[in-house]
């Protein structure tokens, strides 16, 4: 079992390492104005239909544990209904099969019942309740949840992209959403840790890393770094006024005595979860010809999973686990990511950075979030990113179709650590930390 809250020092042992996958699980479910279309991956890659195969596959691999979303607006589709059966079936299949879930409580959205989303004043309570109710009936046997998956990128395409319910699209927009998700956060763990105190909450995010040649972009490219780190910092009590975001949330409306709220309470970071991807996470400032601000994401290189790790253990001290990560493409381009990331993960393993887990997300592939706003047909909005390629066959099903990447992760899992190296002594991540 993954270790519980009094046992977690065991993750940063030197030979403690969890493999793990996840299937995509973002869940919009409001129509799209336009089209009609929802975001269900489940429901668009077949997985309510094919759920017991499905976890079938990752039981293959060998890996110890898996990210696995659990769809809030199924499992209470209005105010006082609560339907248990498919999450509970799924559930009890992974312990069936020795998979440890990480249960992923909010994957973007909401039941749709929830007016208002995020920024309904009760969503604290709905999303504490919610999850009382599900550590309930997997108490003791389900350990591990994530509150909510990426706060960042919500509160962003609900608060300033305005793609997401409640449509919000300013800075001000943005600012309160992730007030709004971080209280919510900061209500899930207390609700679980009251059913049960072993509960471990691993928080998982987004990780950017902002960069810019232009001097004059050098303080923007400062704050939208700041940014990053800001739901984690809110909900670990970071946030007061020496903090560097404090007078900008305060000019986007965040309230003093809201914000020094989290900071009279703050929860601890027993885990952070990161997640990376070559093709998304570096970002480059610049201006265009127009001198609009513009945002390019070069890809990046094996070093990049060394630089989070870095930032995330010098700024927190916590052990860490890469949560997602994948690339795109060919075969042979993902399987060098995994080659590259893989040895990212033992340099960093190496110099005393206690990177304890690895997860390849998604396990096959899934739907672009751009398939709710647009018009052509589901089969071209497939991303492959997975260890299996989803394909559809004659009937227009998706099939799941093995890539050689499943026996060169089974073969990293069968391994536990070995190609990750020894962790370095706990004093050498200290002396780490000091030094900087």
């Amino acid at each position: 079992m993954l270790p519980g809250a009094s046992d977690i020092g065991r993750l940063t042992s030197p030979d403690a390492f969890l493999w793990a996958v996840g299937i995509e699980d973002t869940f919009i479910t409001a129509p799209h104005r336009g089209t009609g279309r929802t975001l269900d991956e489940y429901e668009l890659t077949d997985h309510y239909g094919r759920w017991r195969d499905d976890i079938g596959l990752m039981a293959q691999l060998g890996a110890p544990c898996a990210r696995y979303g659990v769809p809030w607006h199924r499992i209470q589709p209005a105010p006082n209904v609560w339907q248990w059966d498919f999450v509970d079936a799924a559930l009890e299949r992974m312990l069936s099969l020795k998979i440890d879930p990480i249960v992923d409580l909010v994957h973007y959205g909401l039941p749709a019942w929830i007016d208002q989303a995020f920024l309904n004043p009760d969503y604290p309570r709905y999303v504490a309740e919610y999850a009382t109710r599900l550590a309930e009936r997997f108490r003791g046997r389900v350990r591990w949840y994530t509150p909510l998956n990426e706060p960042r990128i919500t509160a962003w395409y609900c608060g300033r992209l305005g793609w997401w319910p409640p449509y919000q699209r300013s800075w001000r927009g943005f600012v309160a959403l992730m007030l709004a998700i971080c209280q919510g956060i900061v209500e899930t763990v207390r609700a679980l840790r009251r059913v049960d105190p072993e509960i471990t909450p691993f928080h998982v995010d987004a990780t950017d890393v902002f960069e810019t040649d232009d001097p004059a972009l050098a303080a923007e490219a400062a704050r939208r770094q700041d940014i990053v780190f800001l739901a984690l910092d809110l909900i670990s009590g970071r946030v007061n006024s020496r903090h560097a975001l404090w007078d900008w949330l305060r000019r986007n409306g965040a309230d003093e005595k809201r914000l020094e709220s989290f900071a009279r309470e703050p929860l601890d970071l027993p885990i952070i979860g990161v997640n990376l991807y070559p093709i998304f996470t570096k970002k480059r400032i610049l201006r265009d010809h127009e001198g609009r601000l513009r945002i390019r994401m070069p890809y990046a290189s094996g070093d990049l999973v060394e630089k989070i790790g870095h930032m995330y253990f010098e700024r927190y001290g916590v052990p860490l686990m890469i949560s997602e990560t994948a690339d795109k493409g060919s075969v042979e381009r993902r399987l060098e990511w995994l080659r590259r990331s893989v040895a990212a993960v033992g340099a960093l393993r190496a110099q005393g950075i206690p990177m304890v887990g690895y997860t390849w997300w998604p396990m096959f592939a899934l739907v672009t979030w751009a398939y709710r706003q647009g018009l052509r047909p589901l089969h071209d909005h497939l991303l492959q990113m997975g260890l299996w390629d989803l394909d559809p066959d004659p009937k227009g099903r998706l099939a799941r179709i093995e890539t050689p990447l499943v026996d060169a992760y089974r073969g990293l899992v069968s391994g536990g650590a070995a190609a990750v190296g020894r962790l370095a002594t706990a004093e050498a991540s200290v002396d780490r930390l000091r030094a900087g």
